[in-house]
């Protein structure tokens, strides 16, 4: 049910007002950072903002939870890829002096805009990448986990990487 404009942010203001600062306590004790849990509870208001269901909204706690939750869950992801990333570097590198600040700003660029073109992506594809490049899943695994086939499965790694490669190289 699609709820009127002052409305919605009647119910918006009250729930922040009610339940921010609890969430933000919620999400600092699982980030132990501070400015990355008043990001994510800023984040997950404006997926509140946007939500459908605001007016039949029942237990304000439980939906902020699974809202921030999932949130921190692709945090927690990008993060992990970044550490990847840069291990990676690491890796294929080791001779090579520490990277100068203006590359260190530059691999969090790309970071950053690989991180934007994953959120942009269809569930499915996305999900196939992470579990594939992160986990190390099989790909007969993911397809299970998916309900796809296998081929289905490289198709999407396929179409993801070429997403990143686009991203990193124009």
């Amino acid at each position: 049910m699609q709820i009127e404009h002052p409305v919605r942010q009647r119910l918006v203001r009250e729930l922040y007002i009610d339940h921010h600062g609890w969430l933000f306590g919620w999400l600092r004790k699982k980030l132990r950072c501070p400015s990355d849990a008043a990001d994510l509870a800023q984040d997950t208001f404006v997926r509140v903002m946007q939500s459908d269901g605001l007016a039949q909204l029942r237990e304000p706690r439980a939906f902020l939870t699974t809202t921030a939750g999932r949130l921190l869950i692709d945090h927690l992801r990008r993060r992990k890829l970044e550490q990847s990333y840069l291990a990676a570097i690491a890796l294929h590198a080791p001779d090579v002096a520490a990277p100068s600040a203006e590359e260190h700003q530059a691999a969090l660029e790309t970071l950053a805009a690989l991180a934007t073109m994953l959120e942009m992506l269809p569930p499915k594809p996305r999900q196939a990448f992470l579990m594939y490049r992160l986990e190390g899943v099989p790909h007969a695994d993911i397809a299970a986990r998916l309900g796809v086939s296998v081929s289905m499965v490289k198709q999407y790694l396929a179409a993801v990487l070429m997403q990143c490669y686009r991203v990193l190289h124009g």
